[in-house]
């Protein structure tokens, strides 16, 4: 750490010798950690409270509540994901340990269970009483009840006077069982703590695991796990009645005891469970039953129930849910695995991949999901009322989708069964629709082999697709069997006009449904389209044509996460984007419908910032969102209405002490003559009387993020745009249009003629320009340096540098073959190897290798699962094999973008040391001069300066 320090010292003074020392200081390595993003945040049912957290990039973040009425703010230290009752009386949340005092931990090796814990926090919104509860594992509140939190505890808490201690009655001796017999996992128990926070009352359930409260709060189902030292202790699943105080035992013995489910009114209950001890070489779980009245749960299916396939059984994996009437139960159930062979000697039988060409899936992909399809489930029905169980998926029908929250008629169904060997060379599977029906399980094909994706209606009348060959939108009426085009008399392009790719567009998307399934919505690229799912009807653009108008795209936001199904005449709030100033913000328009006509959408706010996570309190009209821009850092915004919000947070004040930056929309013109943009971003404290270096950093087209905060943090491998910024680099960020089969030329097309035109410019150093791309970006930069001697420096992350070898090789992240990436997708080509050979060579940088002059540093690690790091070694031999100057970063075992953040904060500083060396003539460092030889791995990070 000394030699760092000492290294950014010599490199300040450096940059102060290049321009004049700014009013402000400019931004180091050492402000990342305190850096501040606004996180979770929440809004009380009455609109009164807002809850959200602040956190630092590293270190202790803070839960703030605010109270619209007063003004004032309640802190909790370290509080983190709140929420608040549904009563608008309560603020629950997690508190986590200190950062310290968990690095400290981590550096002693704790185990798991030694490791610091989480406490709970309850703040009493009336009158800001905090109460703080350690060592609590987790805790849940009912969606729609008031004044219940069930928590579990670590340890029992100390016993009170308003306190009930509920204890399960003994099992009978002779039910008891050893420990090994219990197939769940004891490490996960704990004292479940269910307080009345209205009433101010307490119970506790011991051995508490798994646990669920159902929404009205009426009821809390909990599997227990008893221990055996204590007499008193019992193991099965118990009904908690928060009314009563008491405990009804669904289920009594030893067991595991999985998917804990309530009914929506919180009376029927249902589980997984088997006998079998956790040492079985195999388990058989049972679906159980609770319906009120009832002695206890009962199986009401298992493996030899005639509804389940032969040597098929209810999988524990599965996923249990109550329809929304309550009248059908969900599960999920698998084939039968044989038991493991525990004769096999591992030492003596041979391990091999056999790959065969016949395979739908490669090998690579197969293992990457073998446990996931080792899980896989298959949906089926259980009807309570009629204790009859229907199998709706298998495998040659593997996705089925209900209806109507579970309660409608049909069912979609879908499969890509022997249509995924395209896989390989498309991206993409062909899906074959079925309408399955509920009642009885039976299927009829709706369409074979689409190249897009269904949907079913949430009334369940209709299943929707776009189909991506002929760009249109089709419906198939679950009723009649019409398929119908309801699309084609929409005069506008319903797919993206600007896709570049050599493959078929995308739709721009489905924006919903209107009650009773009567319309379907979707977007055009600016506005909202109306269609009949008949086609009886002519399509109506909802929002009047105001979008491309004025050249601003419209979306619908959902406020109402439970909201299925948009309502005749209803105001819906939409974000904004204009295109041409990149400006956003949000409109309202009333959908027509009853009395409201066709009326062009009203702007609510729109401008040079950035809005996210826009939320509605439920029962008043509050709106909270948080709002940034490239100089504005993001904050918490609330109010009565949108354009009337005021701002509640102040994250990262410490900004105005340092130089930072600003950004705005460049314009140029490219060798071909096309009209071209990108983002300019400048010091602070710019003077167009100097000169400054420019560093360009592309991907594909990012001028749309121009109002987007960029804060300093540490790279994944990107540019950090506002650390250069502040530190005296001008940064040109270009969009970049291709032509397929051309993805070279075409990055050299806009970011070159950007360079010369930017060079041209009185405050450009055009002697000092450099280049900068990571993944796709990265191989752009391989390749322009191949072309052209313009640039001073280059750094690339995870480039390819050979296109034919990298064609046939393997997305290890995903287990695909990268053929897919070159004919359809970002490479572009458009086109086999065998088809054009010459594209992949005349796009292929290690081709041209002899031509490179400019210095280039690599990043490219043995764990990168997207682009192979054999792509980085290629360019970087090539280059040392004729002399040129390379550096190559291997970042061991990460991924394709860093993710340790000791990594992240190793390659912001090369990467700073790099360009201010090459861009801005300071000394070189020592790993960029003479390397870090192995045998000092860990000892020398190669930081000094070399004087």
């Amino acid at each position: 750490m000394r030699k760092y320090v000492l290294g950014s010292l010599l490199m300040g003074t450096a940059l102060m010798t290049y321009a004049q020392q700014p009013s402000k200081k400019p931004l180091d390595h050492s402000v990342y950690d305190g850096w501040e993003t606004a996180g979770a945040k929440v809004i009380s049912n009455d609109g009164q409270w807002i809850a959200y957290t602040i956190n630092p990039q590293e270190g202790d973040g803070r839960l703030i509540i605010f109270d619209r009425k007063t003004g004032k703010e309640t802190v909790v230290p370290r509080g983190g994901l709140p929420v608040i009752t549904e009563d608008s009386k309560f603020v629950i949340s997690t508190i986590k340990p200190p950062f310290k005092v968990v690095r400290e931990a981590k550096i002693k090796k704790k185990k798991a269970a030694d490791m610091p814990k989480d406490s709970l926090v309850i703040v009493t919104l009336a009158t800001g009483q905090i109460e703080k509860i350690a060592n609590v594992k987790s805790f849940k509140t009912p969606a729609k009840g008031s004044g219940l939190l069930a928590y579990l505890a670590e340890a029992p808490a100390a016993d009170t006077s308003k306190a009930k201690n509920t204890k399960v009655a003994a099992k009978k001796d002779e039910d008891r069982e050893d420990d090994d017999k219990a197939g769940a996992d004891k490490s996960d128990n704990g004292l479940l703590v269910i307080r009345q926070l209205l009433k101010g009352t307490q119970d506790t359930i011991k051995n508490a695991g798994a646990y669920t409260i159902a929404k009205p709060g009426n009821n809390i189902l909990v599997a227990i796990s008893g221990n055996k030292k204590d007499s008193l202790s019992s193991t099965g699943v118990l009904l908690w009645h928060t009314a009563s105080r008491k405990a009804d035992t669904l289920s009594r013995g030893y067991g595991d005891y999985k998917q804990l489910t309530l009914d929506n009114k919180g009376e029927q209950a249902a589980y997984l469970a088997t006998r079998d001890s956790a040492k079985s070489l195999q388990q058989f779980y049972s679906l159980y039953f609770y319906k009120p009245g009832a002695d206890s749960a009962i199986v009401v299916v298992d493996k030899t129930n005639s509804a389940i396939p032969t040597k098929w059984n209810v999988s524990a994996n599965g996923n249990l849910s109550f329809s929304e009437n309550n009248e059908r139960l969900f599960f999920g159930t698998a084939p039968i695995l044989p038991p493991k062979d525990t004769t096999i000697v591992d030492f003596e039988v041979a391990k091999v991949d056999i790959w065969n060409y016949k395979d739908d899936y490669l090998q690579p992909m197969q293992l990457k999901n073998a446990d996931k399809e080792l899980k896989r489930t298959y949906l089926a029905v259980y009807y309570p009322g009629t204790n009859r169980a229907i199998q709706l998926a298998d495998k040659d029908l593997e996705t089925v989708i209900a209806s109507d929250k579970g309660d409608g008629k049909y069912a979609l169904g879908y499969t890509d069964k022997n249509d995924r060997i395209q896989l390989q060379w498309i991206g993409r599977s062909l899906k074959t629709a079925y309408l399955v029906n509920l009642t009885d399980g039976t299927r009829k094909k709706v369409k074979e082999r689409l190249d897009g994706m269904y949907s079913i209606s949430p009334k369940g009348k209709y299943i929707l697709w776009y189909d991506l060959a002929d760009k249109s939108w089709w419906t198939y009426n679950n009723e009649s069997g019409a398929t119908t085009n309801i699309s084609s008399k929409v005069p506008v392009k319903l797919y993206d006009e600007e896709d570049d790719h050599p493959d078929l567009p995308e739709a721009y998307g489905l924006a919903g449904w209107m009650e009773q399934d009567n319309y379907v919505y979707v977007y055009d690229r600016y506005d909202v389209w109306q269609l009949d799912p008949t086609a009886a009807k002519a399509p109506v653009n909802v929002t009047n044509g105001y979008g491309r108008k004025n050249a601003v795209s419209l979306r619908f936001v959902r406020l109402d996460p439970e909201e299925t199904a948009y309502k005749a005449g209803q105001m819906r709030i939409m974000t904004a984007f204009a295109d041409t100033t990149k400006y956003n913000g949000y409109f309202s328009m009333q959908l027509p419908g009853g009395k409201a006509k066709l009326a062009n959408p009203v702007q609510i706010v729109l401008g040079p910032n950035s809005y996210n996570d826009l939320s509605k309190a439920k029962n008043a009209d509050v709106y909270s969102f948080v709002k940034a821009s490239y100089v504005a850092s993001p904050d918490v915004y609330v109010g009565a209405a949108i354009d009337k919000a005021v701002k509640i947070s102040s994250t990262n004040p410490q900004q105005q002490n340092y130089n930072w930056g600003t950004a705005e929309l460049y314009n140029w013109t490219t060798f071909s003559g096309k009209k071209a943009a990108g983002i300019l971003y400048k010091p602070e404290d710019f003077d167009a009387n100097k000169k400054y270096p420019v560093i360009f950093y592309f991907y594909e087209k990012l001028t749309d993020g121009l109002y987007n905060y960029q804060p300093p943090a540490p790279t994944p491998s990107r540019l950090n745009i506002s650390f250069f910024v502040s530190r005296g680099y001008l940064v040109f960020a270009p969009d970049i249009s291709y032509e397929p089969g051309y993805p070279g030329k075409s990055a050299y097309e806009y970011i070159v003629s950007a360079a010369e035109d930017l060079a041209k410019q009185s405050y450009v150093d055009g002697k000092h320009m450099g280049i900068q791309g990571q993944s796709w970006g990265g191989y752009q930069v391989a390749y322009l340096i191949t072309q052209t001697n313009m640039f001073a420096a280059a750094w690339a992350g995870a480039p390819v540098a050979n296109m034919t070898s990298a064609y046939g090789g393997i997305r290890w992240e995903s287990g695909m073959n990268r053929q897919f990436q070159y004919e359809h997708s970002q490479s572009r080509i458009g086109a086999t190897l065998w088809e054009k050979p010459e594209l992949y060579l005349q796009n292929s940088p290690l081709f041209s290798l002899p031509k490179v002059t400019t210095p280039l540093a690599i990043m490219a690690n043995d764990a990168d699962g997207a682009v192979p790091w054999y792509q980085g070694i290629e360019l970087f031999t090539g280059l040392r094999r004729l002399g040129k100057p390379v550096w190559m970063l291997n970042y061991n075992n990460e991924a394709h973008n860093l993710v340790q953040r000791q990594n992240r904060k190793d390659i912001s500083r090369r990467e700073q040391q790099f360009f201010d060396h090459l861009l801005k003539g300071a000394a070189a460092p020592e790993w960029m001069e003479y390397g870090v030889p192995a045998t000092q791995k860990g000892v020398n990070w190669g930081f000094d300066l070399v004087k």
